[in-house]
């Protein structure tokens, strides 16, 4: 194999086919998000799914709706998304040279390369979302990992201690938590203290994409990560939810993986 080639796999970088780099580069340029799937060869909700999967793993957004204004909105990359992109840029100037790069600036390079493997990562889960360990509570058999993410949103899981000390879970550490989308409940006017489920995160419907049997529903929370939902239409329905109704996304602890890069 050549030396390129397995410094790529090693570092989780595949150069310039990278579809998550090509999608960001192609809204920066048009800023549709309508434009930019049809130029890197995906349908319009592939490229949103894989925008909320990328800002769920980015500390800050990547990118961001932008209503109104003279052209009438749309969908623009953030100062991090941008910042993103001329980090990958020099990482495409500089491969050749990796060794001297990564001894100039290791901070830099490490930290666009450690997001650049998050997003090259494949799960069947829809909900990926990037954080710290806040605190671990140990028990006799399981410990309750509570998981810090941006914007001041919290996730919780349940995990064998066995699995605390195989992944090195300590506190301050990043870790990447899994929740699939048929596990996360919806409900309105909900109260915390009259649910068994450890985590509720309140947040705002952003879109709804209509099923035959299921909806999937996209939720946008005040942290700035979103929650994917998948009910039947008759609940999406009952709960009488569209764009921009307050909603809670409400899943079990022990319905939370954990994985470390």
């Amino acid at each position: 194999m050549p030396i390129s080639t397995t410094l790529r796999h090693m570092l989780g970088w595949v150069g310039e086919n990278d579809t998550s780099i090509r999608l960001l580069e192609s809204i920066d340029a048009c800023g549709s998000i309508n434009r930019a799937a049809r130029h890197v060869g995906l349908s319009y909700k592939a490229a949103w799914e894989k925008i909320e999967t990328l800002n769920n793993l980015s500390t800050t957004p990547l990118v961001i709706r932008q209503v109104g204004g003279s052209g009438g909105g749309g969908t623009v990359l953030t100062e991090e998304g941008r910042g993103l992109l001329r980090k990958v840029a020099i990482l495409r100037r500089e491969f050749a040279a990796f060794v001297g790069f990564l001894g100039e600036r290791p901070d830099e390079a490490l930290n666009a390369l450690k997001m650049l493997r998050r997003f090259e990562m494949k799960v069947s889960a829809r909900n990926v979302w990037a954080g710290t360990v806040a605190a671990i509570e140990q028990g006799a058999v399981n410990s309750v990992i509570t998981v810090a993410l941006k914007g001041g949103d919290t996730v919780v899981a349940v995990i064998t201690d066995n699995s605390v000390h195989r992944l090195g879970l300590a506190p301050g550490m990043e870790v990447l938590a899994m929740v699939k989308a048929p596990s996360v409940l919806l409900g309105r006017d909900v109260r915390r203290e009259q649910l068994s489920a450890r985590n509720v995160l309140p947040g705002k419907v952003a879109r709804i994409v209509p099923g035959v049997v299921n909806d999937e529903v996209i939720i946008d929370l005040p942290g700035g990560n979103t929650v994917t939902a998948i009910n039947t239409c008759e609940s999406v329905r009952r709960l009488g939810l569209q764009p921009g109704v307050e909603v809670a996304a409400i899943f079990k602890a022990s319905s939370v993986l954990l994985a470390v890069v």
